[in-house]
């Protein structure tokens, strides 16, 4: 059957003769596209890994900590380390201040008080169940080795963040040299809430914890250096 020649036929089939994109631009298109799609999310998976593995190695992060008895099956772990230039005991020392201040941003964790600048006498003296950093509990301990916290199931605290336990580890690699490494683990409340910390907590408990890794660094190599 002959098929007429129409002015729209004529015009739809230089249409597409000539305006449309050949399969191989659409090729390279379609490589270009994907390209910028992984790149966003290696961009994205960077950034989350450092609100998730601050300061930490991957050998450190596969280590078992005393918070995994606590809390089996997380919904999220996170990791931070320092290193400090002192003996496990020293630093040891410091975290057991934990239980009166939280040393990370006074004005907004503790009511504008300063924490302690210097070690305060008895602190060292742990029970389980003593109160730590006010929302926690001491959940279990080893002198020189670790102290692992679980948040107050009665605290207002665990309607807004969840269920969360948190070991500090003292890991001594040389005689006056210490990896302090933490791990958190949580589950979420449910619904909206537990999404909105799900996205928030990574960063925010990066904020304040990376700020007291560091207050306690300083404030144990200050010591050691005077113990000398």
């Amino acid at each position: 059957m002959q098929v007429r020649s129409t002015p729209f036929l004529t015009v739809g089939l230089l249409f597409r003769r000539y305006l449309t994109v050949p399969p191989r631009w659409r090729r390279v298109e379609d490589i270009q596209a994907d390209y910028q799609i992984r790149n966003r999310l290696a961009v994205r998976a960077i950034v989350s890994s450092i609100s998730e593995t601050w300061g930490t190695t991957v050998l450190e992060r596969r280590e078992r900590y005393p918070c995994d008895a606590v809390i089996g099956a997380p919904e999220a772990s996170l990791f931070r380390g320092v290193t400090i230039h002192a003996p496990a005991a020293t630093v040891f020392s410091w975290l057991c201040q934990l239980r009166v201040a939280p040393y990370s941003y006074d004005w907004i964790d503790n009511g504008g008080k300063q924490s302690p600048p210097v070690l305060m006498e008895g602190l060292d003296e742990l029970v389980v169940g003593q109160d730590v950093m006010t929302i926690f509990k001491l959940e279990a301990f080893e002198r020189n080795r670790h102290l692992t916290l679980r948040m107050k199931q009665s605290s207002p605290a665990v309607r807004t963040f969840g269920d969360i336990a948190v070991s500090y580890v003292v890991e001594e690699s040389q005689p006056r040299k210490c990896r302090l490494l933490v791990k958190l683990v949580a589950n979420y409340p449910i619904g909206m809430k537990g999404r909105l910390m799900a996205a928030l907590l990574p960063w925010g408990d990066l904020i304040m914890m990376r700020r007291q890794l560091l207050n306690l660094k300083q404030l144990a190599e200050q010591t050691a250096t005077k113990e000398r």
